[in-house]
């Protein structure tokens, strides 16, 4: 093993430099030998972010930790033990991959108010959408660069009707199960899920039709993360959003 590049917080620079050797000699670092128990972690961590394109929060590793390994080892007992310095911190370093953050976080440092109407990057190819502040009973709603809301305390039944009509969207019961569903993931997960995940969680919570692209994209066609994400009243999905 050699040694390696890394950033101030003890990272791999280059996350590409990743592999089994670069572990254990990030490991050795912190005075921590690898047996099979963290590779098992490790691995499913580096699955998460391959198949997402980031890094996995907490409760979503344990999800799947549960669902692959068995709920006795997603205790956090024994998760802590395993990376005394952190399971996101230490676990995420040590598997190559960025540190998670949460969807809030990551606004609260990138993102800032529109205030006049901007035109959406990569916006998805059906979408039209225009970021602005909307006009809801009497007041101006501020909204990031998105179009997602700032403060996500407004959201209501009623301004996701509106704004779903600016977007010429009609919520029909089939619109509100997806809403209520991304809504409940966020405030499970910290995270609104971009399309996969969505897909993903939605195949093994409900139904794989209910969880097709097909499905999604009839009902969001500006994007089941993207628009459904805006309609939702949550942040920007990270990652691969709509892909």
């Amino acid at each position: 093993m050699g040694s390696y590049e890394l950033t101030s917080d003890g990272r791999l620079k280059n996350l590409e430099d990743w592999s089994e050797d670069a572990a254990r000699w990030l490991a050795q670092q912190d005075g921590l030998t690898l047996t099979d128990e963290h590779w098992e972690i490790i691995r499913l961590i580096r699955i998460h972010y391959q198949t997402y394109n980031i890094p996995p929060v907490r409760k979503l590793l344990k999800k799947e930790i549960s669902k692959q390994l068995g709920a006795d080892k997603a205790e956090d007992a024994r998760l802590d033990s395993l990376f005394p310095k952190g399971l996101l911190v230490q676990g995420s370093r040590l598997a190559g991959v960025p540190i998670p953050m949460l969807d809030a976080e990551i606004e609260a440092i990138h993102s800032t108010p529109v205030k006049q109407a901007t035109p959406q990057a990569n916006a998805a190819p059906l979408a039209t959408f225009k970021a602005e502040p909307i006009q809801f009973q009497g007041k101006m709603i501020a909204v990031h660069e998105k179009g997602n809301l700032v403060d996500l305390s407004e959201w209501s039944e009623d301004l996701a009707r509106a704004m779903a009509q600016k977007e010429g969207v009609t919520l029909t019961p089939e619109h509100w199960e997806v809403i209520n569903y991304m809504r409940k993931f966020y405030f499970k997960y910290g995270i609104t899920p971009m399309v996969r995940l969505l897909m993903k969680n939605m195949c093994d919570d409900l139904s794989e039709t209910k969880a097709s692209s097909e499905y999604l994209y009839k009902l969001f066609p500006g994007g089941p993360s993207r628009q459904g994400s805006r309609i939702a009243g949550l942040p920007a999905p990270q990652g691969c959003i709509d892909e």
